[in-house]
């Protein structure tokens, strides 16, 4: 199996544009991830029709390779002994991937490599959030009552996981604040500090801002004659990714500056005053204000406009996976989530990962490639639980076609549920389980959007695929 490794590993290099072509080079748990100095010499051909290899394609400044769990660790060994390039931390690919990438590309990098790491407490959390809202839900398996109502011993059951759930987004900023100020190049330590500061239980919680506004009792600091409101950011994003880049540049700035021998006295002490009273003064209000305004632009599309609202995300939330933008509409989801209690975008990015396993399941039927048969399938399961990019990159993509009939699956079926106002109170596990994560009242709509999902992509695909036989 070694020498085979070792084969496949040489041709993968080659079809790449050879070792000297590589800048970098790491994995992940499924795909290798080149960093290329010229990807228009990558023989994307040669490269899939190897057994191995289940698919590639280029995001975000590297060029990645789909290999499979388990084995992809090995073939990587192999690839950086081939290639003479050593094995490499993926913070050095990404340093190497990034001199590819224009300034939005990059801004659009920044905003994933903070979020992505925190994706897996944000779902956990939606998952259990979902299953508090089964238990506490009125009406779904008793006219007018919930569970608890009829089955009281299960009442403090559901409050703890509902306190399990609600934590990482209660202590939202204390999680970006790491992952941000980690990024950024700052000490994650200090991220965390900040980010809970602005979640401090002195200050008003922000979800009884409009509230305590309507009745005039907002309290606030008295800063010589300066009156700042004395809020709290709970469930925001803009205040703390901005207050976590001040941070991180000027703890990166005293460190450079300060002796040694009183670095701990003064580098932690000064960036965390200067950062708090910024944010509390100025950039919290100001980015406060932003927050709102992305909001109330997004409501008003889907308030007014609510088909072609969900007709324009619908279609086009894949092709953003394919750009990398997608990890972006993150903070508005995020945003949308602490200003009205709710996303409206989250359930139709559910369903745009069922449409792309819809039409890979299709091509497991059209293909008459053993190897394509056998990724459709495995990638149309994968898309069911939430992870589109075999299915996308691997099949649906190298067709064309099938990419089409997803993308038109759930555009249709983000229209349906967007005019049903379906909303997620937070973000969950995508594909079929997503309706775990949807407020229990908004099933019913919500599985006839997932059904659209599954029916109009499958049989688009079939369609389409016959046709272009018969020509």
């Amino acid at each position: 199996m070694a020498n085979n490794n070792r084969l496949d590993a040489e041709k993968i290099v080659e079809a790449v544009g050879g070792k000297d072509n590589i800048a970098s080079a790491t994995h992940c748990v499924t795909r290798l991830r080149f960093a290329l100095h010229d990807e228009k010499k990558v023989n994307k051909h040669e490269l899939e029709n190897l057994d191995l290899v289940k698919g590639s394609f280029s995001a975000n400044g590297q060029y990645q390779v789909v290999i499979g769990q388990g084995l992809v660790d090995k073939v990587y060994a192999e690839v950086a002994d081939v290639a003479g390039i050593g094995t490499a931390t993926k913070e050095d690919t990404k340093a190497a991937a990034e001199k590819n990438l224009n300034p939005i590309q990059r801004a659009v990098k920044t905003l994933a490599d903070i979020f992505i790491p925190i994706l897996p407490a944000i779902v956990t959390a939606g998952l259990l959030m979902g299953i508090n809202n089964i238990l506490t839900g009125a009406g779904i398996f008793y006219e007018g009552k919930s569970v608890v109502d009829v089955h009281q011993q299960w009442k403090d059951v559901a409050s703890i996981i509902n306190t399990i759930a609600n934590t990482a987004f209660v202590f939202l900023p204390g999680l970006v604040g790491w992952s941000a100020v980690k990024r950024f190049g700052g000490s994650p330590l200090l991220g965390i500090v900040l980010g809970l500061m602005l979640v401090h239980p002195d200050l008003l919680n922000a979800w009884g801002y409009a509230e305590a506004k309507e009745a005039g009792k907002i309290p606030t600091w008295n800063l010589f004659g300066w009156q700042v409101e004395k809020v709290g950011y709970q469930g925001q994003i803009l205040p703390i990714l901005f207050a976590s880049l001040l941070l991180a540049k000027i703890e990166v700035f005293l460190n450079k500056r300060v002796h040694d021998s009183i670095k701990l006295l003064v580098v932690a002490p000064v960036t965390l005053l200067v950062t708090g009273f910024l944010a509390f003064t100025i950039i919290g209000p100001v980015t406060f204000g932003l927050g709102n305004a992305i909001t109330q632009v997004f409501t008003g599309i889907f308030d007014t406009v609510p088909s072609i609202g969900g007709l324009i995300y619908g279609a086009l939330y894949a092709p953003l996976v394919i750009t990398g933008m997608h990890h972006t509409f993150l903070a508005v989801d995020f945003q949308l989530i602490a200003s009205i209690g709710g996303t409206f975008l989250w359930p139709i990015v559910a369903l745009s990962n069922i449409a792309q396993g819809s039409a890979a399941l299709a091509m497991m039927l059209l293909t008459k490639d053993e190897k394509v048969k056998g990724l459709s399938l495995s990638s149309g399961i994968s898309a069911f639980l939430g992870i589109t990019e075999p299915a996308m990159f691997g099949v649906n993509l190298r067709f064309r076609y099938p990419f089409y009939a997803a993308m038109t699956g759930a555009a249709i079926g983000a229209i349906y549920i967007t005019l049903n106002k379906v909303m997620a109170p937070s973000i969950g596990v995508g594909g079929l389980p997503a309706f775990f994560s949807i407020v229990p009242q908004k099933w019913g709509p919500f599985f006839v959007g997932m059904a659209i999902a599954l029916v109009v992509p499958f049989v688009l695909t079939l369609v389409f695929g016959k046709a272009r036989r018969q020509k």
